[in-house]
């Protein structure tokens, strides 16, 4: 796994104290997903500025001013301390559509999670799309499967190309 570097603080306390109460493997494990929720955010256009908060005291991630996306949720338990978890609404038929394109890169729970065991290599760039996938739930519900995962590219190409546009100038 890739180490993470932080670029956003945790400014609401009663998520930096969840991160916290972590034991100190999976704090590290869990702040690499966060980060990448938070970097993800960032390369994809329309989504706009994350909100950093706890749904069911597990820290979340919601885009409340564009109300672009489906809120994305990171936490680990004490009884299945061998794995880690990302979280997605379960109505949200997201897990199905990661899934689908993804069928041996993750392992899932049911139908509200990606799992991540310890050892796991994460497969960075098909996490970040499934992680665009559901910060852009909003934008794109209607559209079938497949037209939804186009979108979700034209969108962090897109936001890429401002990126690079910026450091040019």
């Amino acid at each position: 796994m890739k180490k993470y570097c932080p670029s956003k603080k945790i400014s609401n306390p009663e998520v930096a104290a969840v991160f916290a109460s972590y034991p100190r493997k999976i704090k590290a494990k869990l702040m690499f997903l966060r980060q990448l929720i938070l970097d993800t955010a960032a390369a994809t256009e329309g989504v706009g500025v994350i909100e950093e908060t706890l749904k069911w005291g597990e820290p979340s991630y919601l885009t409340p001013k564009t109300k672009s996306g489906s809120t994305i949720r990171v936490d680990w338990k004490k009884t299945q301390e061998e794995h880690y978890a990302m979280y997605f609404k379960c109505t949200a038929n997201l897990v199905d559509a990661f899934r689908e394109r993804y069928p041996r890169e993750f392992k899932y729970g049911g139908n509200r999670s990606i799992l991540f065991y310890m050892d796991d290599e994460i497969p960075v760039e098909e996490l970040k799309n499934c992680i665009s996938l559901a910060l852009t739930y909003h934008l794109n519900k209607k559209l079938e499967t497949a037209a939804r995962w186009t979108m979700v590219e034209k969108l962090r190409q897109k936001q890429n190309r401002r990126t690079a546009e910026k450091s040019l100038a």
